[in-house]
């Protein structure tokens, strides 16, 4: 089913064709799992969102006005998801202290500390830049990557801007680290 268009494999999908099913969730599942681990859930939490987006997909699949869009509809469906999860994840109150067993095959303490204080330094400043920078450079680096034409029709963005934001983003991006 490769080579089955977007639209065929909806409304066989439809239909009960598990096959369509698969080959939906072969082709989209990477892209609905990078946008859902943007939002930095611990694994069971980003599968959980990510059953939840394709739930979705199961309850409007007959709905989709543009199948060729199926895309940005996942990629939109994926992170108004996260962004409930996020939602009631805050809401959580913790109730049972868990302790973490010791790897062997992991790097060494200092290696990860100072993977991690880079990685915080990092995030540090991408949470400081405006929502549509945050927004646009996440779905850059999505897994499969994403066409600009998808990425317009999330972000609402003509195509022929969303080269040069970027390039403003990542600048501005580049300032905020060098300030921290």
């Amino acid at each position: 089913m490769t080579e089955t268009s977007v639209a065929e494999l909806l409304a066989a999908a439809e239909n009960g064709s598990q096959e369509a099913w698969d080959a939906l969730v072969d082709r989209y599942g990477r892209l609905v799992w990078s946008v859902v681990r943007g939002f930095r859930f611990d694994s069971a939490t980003a599968a959980d969102v990510s059953q939840t987006v394709w739930l979705r997909l199961v309850e409007h699949c007959g709905r989709i006005r543009d199948p060729e869009r199926l895309p940005s509809w996942l990629a939109t469906t994926a992170r108004n998801e996260a962004i409930r999860a996020t939602r009631r994840l805050a809401r959580a109150v913790p109730t049972e202290f868990s302790v973490e067993v010791a790897d062997d095959a992991a790097p060494p303490l200092d290696e990860r500390l100072l993977e991690d204080e880079q990685l915080s330094t990092v995030l540090a400043a991408f949470e400081q830049m405006a929502p549509k920078c945050q927004d646009l450079l996440r779905l850059l680096c999505t897994d499969p990557p994403l066409d600009y034409e998808a990425i317009s029709g999330i972000l609402d963005m003509p195509i022929g801007s969303i080269g040069p934001t970027r390039s403003r983003c990542l600048e501005r991006l580049r300032r905020h680290l060098e300030t921290q």
